[in-house]
């Protein structure tokens, strides 16, 4: 016999109630499942319900589900848009050399790219510019920093600042002997500094930033300025002068067909360097044609982005051709025309004079900057 049959036969009564009190339970539980079961709703319902409460229930009207449905053919338009710029892209790469000029901190970036070859970029200017500017920045950052609290005697809180950048100037001042760039202007550059430097002492000393010292300062600075402007520029002028002629040289007959274009912020589009350049080898008649200044809100662009703006304008060139007969109206804003006459209309029912600019013929090589009519200096040189 075994040990539960023993156990079994010598207890019979305990084993029968924990079987007893097995089967209650259980049966307990096979009540509470049907309960719950029964009580619900059936699956349909259920998922109705849920979805009804997570969803809600939507009452679109035909209108609005038809208006949405002509607007979302605007959004597919820049998938489309973006499938079509490589395809373009890839075709003017393939007949056409494109120059790219963008801005940098080193005076510059100029990218050649011809057909069937890797692209070129040009070496940056000499170092002498960028060591120029940065003196030149110095004291412009110098002065930002302690403006702020000229009228505000009792603030401190530029002394640690200016203390840290007195450091890093004192550093720039040991060294400045050093750098490669003709005698003339390590003098001035070098007296820019010792001019910063004595200016951050001043204000240290008499721990506040005074409107007498400020001007001071600045009288003594502008004349010095100027010439570290003058130099930086003529220096960066004549290295890429000497790249793009290089380049129009080695291209040969293929210049007439060569595309190029700069970026630019708004600060810089009158007097735009790197597309003043060009222009100089690519002649007037190429402005606005294979010439292209664009428009930025960075200081620096990509050359992917400059790329694919300047071929989105030259392919946009012929669907303006085949819808409106004009090659070069689509580089414009298409409502501009329009828009200039509804402006023309509101102004007459509000008694305002129109303020608008001169029209200009899409097919104008005009230079693309504010150009307007006026009095007063010009450049710094017209300065007193």
């Amino acid at each position: 016999m075994s040990h539960a049959a023993k156990i079994r036969d010598r207890y019979p009564r305990a084993f029968s109630s924990v079987k007893h009190r097995r089967v209650v339970r259980r049966f307990r539980f096979a009540v509470a499942a049907a309960v719950v079961l029964f009580s619900y709703p059936a699956p349909a319902d259920d998922l109705k319900t849920g979805l009804q409460t997570i969803v809600g229930k939507l009452n679109a009207s035909p209108a609005e589900v038809a208006t949405k449905n002509v607007l979302a053919l605007n959004s597919a338009m820049f998938d489309l848009y973006s499938t079509s710029a490589q395809l373009i892209k890839a075709n003017i790469l393939a007949r056409h050399p494109v120059i790219l000029g963008l801005f940098s901190g080193a005076g510059g970036r100029f990218i050649l790219y011809r057909p069937g070859e890797a692209p070129l970029e040009a070496p940056s200017p000499p170092i002498s510019y960028q060591v120029l500017k940065s003196v030149g920045h110095s004291t412009m950052a110098l002065s930002v920093m302690v403006m702020p609290y000229v009228e505000s005697p009792a603030d401190k809180s530029w002394l640690a600042p200016l203390l840290a950048y007195r450091s890093k100037m004192q550093s720039a001042l040991d060294g400045i002997e050093q750098t490669d760039m003709p005698a003339e202007w390590r003098a001035n550059s070098r007296t820019i500094l010792q001019n910063n430097i004595a200016f951050m002492d001043e204000c240290a000393a008499k721990g506040a930033v005074s409107p007498e010292a400020l001007q001071t300062f600045a009288t003594k600075q502008g004349p010095l300025l100027k010439r570290n402007i003058a130099w930086a520029a003529r220096t960066q002028v004549a290295h890429w002068m000497d790249v793009i002629e290089g380049w129009k040289k080695m291209l040969g007959s293929q210049w007439e067909q060569t595309y190029a274009a700069s970026n630019t912020i708004y600060v810089a589009r009158q007097n735009n360097i790197l597309f003043s350049v060009l222009a100089q080898f690519f002649g007037p008649d190429a402005i606005n044609e294979r010439l292209m200044l664009i428009e930025t809100i960075s200081f620096t662009t990509t050359p992917e982005e400059l790329l694919e703006s300047l071929t989105r304008i030259i392919g946009d060139r012929s669907v303006g051709a085949a819808f409106f007969g004009n090659y070069r109206m689509m580089d414009f804003e298409l409502m501009g025309g329009d828009a200039r006459a509804a402006i023309v209309a509101e102004d007459a029912k509000r008694g305002i004079t129109p303020v608008l600019p001169p029209v200009v013929p899409f097919g104008s090589r005009q230079w693309p900057a504010l150009v307007t009519s006026g009095a007063g200096p010009a450049t710094l040189s017209d300065l007193p």
